[in-house]
């Protein structure tokens, strides 16, 4: 019989240990610490979702770049493009996580993206959701 072994980051097992850091930048020593695999990842999928392409320095090629369609005419030509990018982003630097449901909107009178990403982390019971309005 087979027998599926999630694995647990160590570090969560170190409740003192931060492993990243929160957003938004809002604590009382201008940032908040995350101190669960969980919540790292997921805020670290949100840096990526909000990171413009070529907003990193060293990096240009990270970012979703989603703030770059507000002003465009969003039908379902671009919807399709901003979704195979945003997986194609997140197969590149979250080789671990598993997209269950990646939903786009749109709403042209308000000038808006609805945002909404369901995922998993391979071989971990790491389960979560994002949703981001760009305005």
């Amino acid at each position: 019989m087979a027998y599926n072994v999630k694995r647990i980051n160590p570090l969560d097992f170190e409740p003192r240990k931060a492993i990243g850091v929160s957003l938004p930048f809002s604590g009382g020593a201008v940032f908040n610490s995350t101190y669960l695999s969980k919540d790292a990842i997921k805020t670290n999928l949100i840096n990526l979702l909000l990171t413009g392409t070529g907003e990193r320095y060293f990096n240009p090629g990270l970012g979703a770049g989603l703030r770059d369609y507000i002003f465009e005419n969003i039908d379902e030509a671009n919807l399709l493009r901003i979704k195979s990018q945003l997986r194609q982003n997140i197969e590149i630097y979250f080789p671990t996580i598993k997209i269950i449901n990646l939903n786009l909107s749109s709403d042209p009178d308000s000038n808006t993206i609805n945002f909404y990403l369901r995922y998993q982390v391979i071989d971990t019971d790491i389960d979560d959701e994002i949703t981001i309005n760009v305005y």
